[in-house]
């Protein structure tokens, strides 16, 4: 695969498969986040999101209609058809896919097409955002869809933004756990290596930092981390298979201005957590996802 391109995408958004958002806004919040409002895609998945001041998001996803979601599957719609699979295979939660802002998606198409990576047909969908003070917008979005044959479980995609909703949004962006953004992905599979070259394609980045357990990919605004099981284990602290072929997404390191003002806000909602070197990790729970990490900004 060649993954050069003119400059590497930033990280957009991550998607995190929920058993429903209901019990995601209620973790979440309970971990020091604010949550944007429930919001419903035109193909049956709904998220309400959690918006940073770095401009990337989490995205937890619900399935809203059982029926929508598998008609637009049987339609051929990617995002929908991985998310029932994901579903299928890895259970209602966990982390399934990466996003990555573009601002020429169909570019980013036909370099998959021409790499052997494309999943599926692009998607053009609308959707609208509520904002804390009542007022609404309409956010329109072009995805370009990247997979490996190889990681079932996992896929990339890069987001264009046709119509944007406000940037300025800061209410939302506050959050009583002091993040401020993302610093890091952690992916996993038992040889990183095999994965370099379709996770660098995504972002247009050929470029490999070569680690003791494998390897990281820089994008413009976040390090994407492929970990061995052992290394996923020394740095945050969670077992998985070794008999798992595939690549998974499995941690989510966020930077916070001050770690002390975190685990007081964690340990006053009664969140368990444990202390690595200077890190906090918080395990996956319902309405999470993946392993959360804070760290301070250094």
């Amino acid at each position: 695969m060649n993954a050069h391109s003119a400059s590497s995408h930033p990280l957009d958004h991550v998607v995190l498969p929920v058993v429903n958002i209901d019990l995601a806004r209620e973790r979440l919040g309970k971990l020091g986040f604010t949550v944007a409002a429930d919001a419903r895609h035109p193909f049956g998945t709904e998220n309400a999101c959690v918006f940073f001041a770095d401009k990337t998001y989490l995205e937890p996803l619900g399935v809203a209609s059982v029926d929508e979601s598998e008609a637009a599957a049987r339609q051929g719609n990617v995002f929908i058809a991985r998310n029932r699979a994901f579903r299928f295979r890895c259970g209602e939660e966990g982390l399934s896919a990466l996003a990555f802002l573009s601002e020429d998606a169909d570019l980013d198409h036909k370099r998959f097409v021409s790499n052997g990576a494309s999943a599926g047909e692009m998607l053009q969908f609308s959707r609208p955002m509520r904002m804390p003070d009542g007022s609404e917008s309409v956010g329109s979005f072009k995805l370009a869809f990247a997979a490996d044959l190889r990681a079932p479980d996992f896929f990339l995609f890069t987001c264009q933004r046709i119509t944007s909703f406000p940037t300025v949004r800061a209410a939302l962006e506050t959050h009583a756990n002091g993040v401020i953004g993302i610093a890091e992905i952690a992916l996993c599979a038992p040889d990183p290596a095999a994965f370099a070259a379709f996770v660098g394609l995504a972002i247009g980045q050929a470029a490999v930092e070569k680690t003791g357990f494998g390897m990281n990919i820089a994008a413009s605004n976040a390090k994407i981390s492929l970990m061995t099981p052992e290394g996923l284990e020394a740095y945050f602290e969670t077992a998985v298979s070794s008999a798992d072929r595939g690549l998974r997404g499995r941690a989510i390191l966020f930077t916070v201005i001050d770690l002390a003002v975190t685990e007081a806000h964690l340990g006053a909602n009664g969140i368990t957590f444990t202390r690595k070197n200077n890190r906090i990790l918080v395990k996956p729970t319902p309405g999470q996802g993946a392993l959360f990490a804070f760290e301070e900004t250094r």
